[in-house]
């Protein structure tokens, strides 16, 4: 039997429906499963031993490159070329994780017998399916509701673990850390950034709390982000008192898994690399503000997720006229107030 998971985006997604690809893999041991995934989240499913070929879409890249015509024979070859290894393969089933056009215009032109996911989708993708489970639960966690669809498939019981190949990065991860950390200092890693300024906490508030966590818990504090995030990573360590690492840029999605599974707190915004921390095993402190944890916070136990509590918490809007009040009125004190090492 062959499968197709297509799960395309984001890094946050990707991760979370890492435990439905292992309940369907253990529903049919003896299939093959590809994935097609954006570029963006392909790293965390290289190597992947449930993975048998990945598929990756660099749909932003090509677009821009159809926009110049000094570039616009190589995206359309981009895009050609990628429907033709799509189209190759024969699948018995095709399965949408993500729900919208351009993971429906995937399904639409895989070669597949049964084309399932959810109905009830936004931007019309449920029409590319032959077999529409039920519209999902909004209020329902994103992880459980790809495990739905495993249940659908035939998984029992299917559980909500998964595997991260992150075994060459562990070993590497340790050294770097060995760097760094004095024995007996606890590392706990700040990640400040998210794809909504409504999502951002202070960047005074990260150093301040950088600060207590070097005073008060003894603790080696690790910056994380990506390249383009070292300017804001920078001015957190500029109005810093104490010392910290700035490995914004220097990680690539598996060292920073490898990390979080290493360190003693993870503490992040609601993004991508919190479900990813969460996936590898380390312990997070997550700050919401705009979104709802219930329904996108780190999944499992003993994890905690920070909020100011007001009123118009949660929106879900990315712009917001009074001041992002919910990301604002957390304080230092509420935060560390979590920090047990």
């Amino acid at each position: 039997m062959r499968i197709l998971i297509v799960k395309l985006s984001a890094i946050g997604d990707v991760v979370q429906a890492l435990p439905a690809l292992e309940a369907i893999k253990r529903t049919f041991p003896q299939s093959e499963i590809d994935w097609a995934v954006e570029e963006a989240a392909s790293d965390i499913l290289e190597g992947h031993p449930l993975i048998h070929a990945l598929l990756v879409s660099r749909r932003k890249e090509w677009l821009r490159m159809l926009r110049r015509p000094s570039t616009f024979l190589r995206g359309l070859r981009g895009i050609i070329g990628f429907i033709g290894e799509l189209r190759s393969r024969q699948y018995d089933i095709a399965v949408d994780l993500q729900g919208l056009l351009k993971s429906g215009v995937v399904i639409g032109l895989a070669r597949a017998e049964r084309k399932i996911g959810f109905a009830g989708t936004r931007e019309l993708s449920h029409l590319f399916l032959n077999e529409r489970l039920p519209a999902y639960d909004i209020e329902k966690h994103a992880l459980e509701r790809y495990l739905d669809v495993a249940r659908y498939l035939g998984a029992v019981d299917p559980l909500p673990v998964c595997t991260l190949p992150i075994g060459q990065e562990l070993t590497v991860m340790r050294e770097r850390l060995r760097g760094i950390a004095a024995k007996g200092r606890k590392i706990v890693v700040l990640n400040p950034m998210a794809r909504w300024k409504t999502k951002l906490w202070q960047e005074e508030k990260f150093a301040q709390l950088a600060d207590r966590l070097v005073l008060e818990r003894n603790a080696v504090v690790v910056l994380t982000g990506s390249p383009g995030d070292r300017a804001v990573t920078g001015r957190i360590r500029t109005m810093m008192r104490q010392q910290a690492t700035d490995w914004a840029g220097e990680t690539t999605l598996r060292e920073l898994a490898a990390l979080a599974a290493l360190a003693d707190l993870f503490i992040t915004t609601d993004t991508g690399p919190m479900h990813l921390a969460a996936a590898a095993g380390g312990r997070v402190v997550a700050l919401f503000g705009p979104t709802a944890p219930w329904r996108t916070g780190p999944y499992g136990p003993g994890h905690v997720v920070v909020r100011a509590g007001i009123s118009c918490s949660p929106c879900f809007r990315r712009e917001c006229d009074d001041g992002v009040r919910c990301m604002g009125e957390i304080s230092v004190e509420d935060v560390m107030a979590q920090v047990h090492l």
